[in-house]
């Protein structure tokens, strides 16, 4: 056998332990030619140690190891689609993927398996189904819910501090939920947003519809906050959270939220809250949810 051929051989072997790396040539093709099955799977991932979801070439990321691992299990490239990009640090309970694999042999079950096996704990497949050709976990999804931690006590939690801001000063609970209120409804969230531009320049749309807000206190300093939206800006979560913890130390007045929600100027709103803090929650279809 000639030395390249060796040498790509020893490249795949190595590449079997690890999601890490590849085992396609880039002129491989994805989908794979003759009947395909869409898939759907259901994701949890502890956010730590990824730089976020969205493949990316050169660093670790949720997509890029799941893709990796699907391609083992499957024999072929996938193309994954998901319901919302994560940002470095988010965790999910309730992330959704499609992808397209070979129709023939299909046996979920030991698919979710293989990638739970080669993923495991970080990541992790909850569920799996085939679904209509025309799903899509982005396109089709009605709804998406996230939730944030906040541990208010004087003291750190090591077995949280992975999973939630740690705010030490004590924190109005009663104004953070009257401050949350004014979000509810269809409102240009550019106080609470980057303006992205589109691909033809022109500034993409910060209009967003938020069904529900809501905190509660879970006991011991440890405060939930929760927000169901058609979709999300880009770190909008983490501002409004930044903004409801800058109320609740009283740097903010409730009653100045609408204000700073109708003024579009990211400067009045409060900082980034963590990324460790927040979970995307779930993903609502017609007539299914992920959580």
């Amino acid at each position: 056998m000639a030395s390249s051929a060796l040498d790509g051989l020893r490249r795949r072997l190595a590449s079997v332990g690890s999601c890490a790396v590849t085992l396609f040539d880039p002129a491989e093709e994805a989908p794979p030619p003759g009947p395909t099955s869409r898939v759907r799977f259901t994701v949890a991932y502890d956010g730590t140690g990824f730089h976020g979801f969205a493949a990316n070439e050169g660093v670790r990321t949720v997509a890029g190891v799941l893709a990796e691992a699907l391609e083992r299990a499957l024999g072929h490239r996938v193309e994954l689609t998901c319901a919302g990009r994560t940002d470095a640090g988010v965790h999910a309970r309730g992330q959704v993927v499609t992808f397209d694999a070979r129709a023939d042999g299909l046996d979920l079950v030991a698919l979710a398996r293989s990638v739970n096996h080669q993923c495991g704990p970080q990541v992790a497949v909850r569920d799996a189904a085939v679904v209509a050709d025309d799903f899509d976990a982005r396109f089709s999804a009605v709804a998406r819910r996230y939730r944030y931690l906040v541990r208010n006590r004087p003291d750190p939690d090591p077995f949280l501090a992975g999973r939630a801001w740690h705010v030490e000063r004590p924190l109005d609970l009663w104004a953070m939920q009257l401050a949350a209120d004014p979000f509810i409804g269809t409102h240009d969230f550019a106080a609470f947003c980057r303006r992205p531009k589109r691909r033809d320049g022109e500034p993409a749309s910060l209009v967003r519809r938020v069904t529900e807000t809501g905190w509660t206190d879970d006991g011991d300093g440890l405060l939930r906050f929760e927000i169901e939206a058609a979709s999300f800006c880009h770190q909008m979560v983490r501002s409004v959270v930044g903004t409801l913890v800058a109320v609740g130390l009283g740097r903010v007045k409730a009653g100045e939220v609408a204000g700073i929600i109708r003024s579009g100027e990211r400067a009045r709103a409060g900082g980034l809250a963590p990324p460790q803090g927040l979970t995307l929650l779930l993903v609502r279809y017609p007539g299914w949810s992920s959580g």
